[in-house]
């Protein structure tokens, strides 16, 4: 059966190539201080001791890519250590690319509180899974509408200018809810229940101007071949 009279199904273990494929990858934790606090956009540092336990899984994120695809990150260190470590276990270096508009949501004059401060702040109930709800926008800063409006550009024009092409993009957890969102097209209140783990893997792909989710929240498996055997 040809794959015109059999739509875009995905029925084999491996994706068709010469699709238009996004593979986002949150960053890896962050320093156990930065994490007493509201972070958002801010420049904070990985968690060194995650970063030298984890050596397995950033190799096994090394053979989960593509090798003939574009690299990106957010303006924040976070992102490009991350992509370096994965370059280092074993996918070789690449050119990195800054895409500003997949960086995390900015929390204006919420930056840097302490956890326990915020809902005295707030104006609305926070989101359950979230640290405010997602049309709550924090003086100086963004809403989740905001983040997901951005966020729906960059992939837009993104998959314009790549058609057909794999691109990955080492972004944050609020912004890749928000490519969940405009992907589904779905409220950002509700991809906001999406479990977003630090060295997650998400793929969408957009086909025929539609889009389409592959895998959300994939973990990297520490499990090497020769383990398994």
């Amino acid at each position: 059966m040809t794959q015109t009279s059999h739509g875009h199904f995905l029925d084999s273990m491996q994706l068709p190539p010469d699709t238009t494929r996004f593979w986002l990858i949150r960053h890896a934790l962050v320093d156990a201080a930065a994490r007493q606090r509201l972070y958002g956009a801010m420049d904070v540092d990985l968690c060194a001791e995650s970063l030298a336990l984890q050596r397995p899984y950033y190799e096994a994120i090394a053979r989960r890519l593509p090798q003939d695809a574009a690299w990106f990150v957010s303006p924040l260190t976070r992102t490009l250590e991350t992509a370096r470590a994965i370059f280092a276990a074993g996918y070789g270096e690449r050119p990195l690319l800054v895409e500003p508009r997949m960086i995390e949501q900015h929390m204006g004059e919420w930056h840097d509180l302490p956890h326990q401060e915020l809902p005295a702040k707030l104006r609305q109930r926070p989101h359950g899974f979230w640290s405010t709800s997602a049309t709550e926008r924090p003086p100086g800063g963004e809403s989740m509408l905001d983040v997901c409006a951005r966020v729906s550009h960059a992939l837009d024009d993104m998959a314009e200018e790549r058609p057909g092409q794999d691109s990955i993009i080492v972004s944050h957890g609020g912004a890749i809810r928000a490519a969940l969102a405009h992907a589904l097209h779905i409220h950002p209140d509700t991809a906001l229940r999406f479990s977003i783990q630090n060295l997650s893997l998400t793929i969408l792909e957009r086909i025929d101007g539609l889009w389409r989710v592959v895998t959300v929240n994939e973990l990297p498996s520490a499990v090497t071949p020769s383990a398994m055997r």
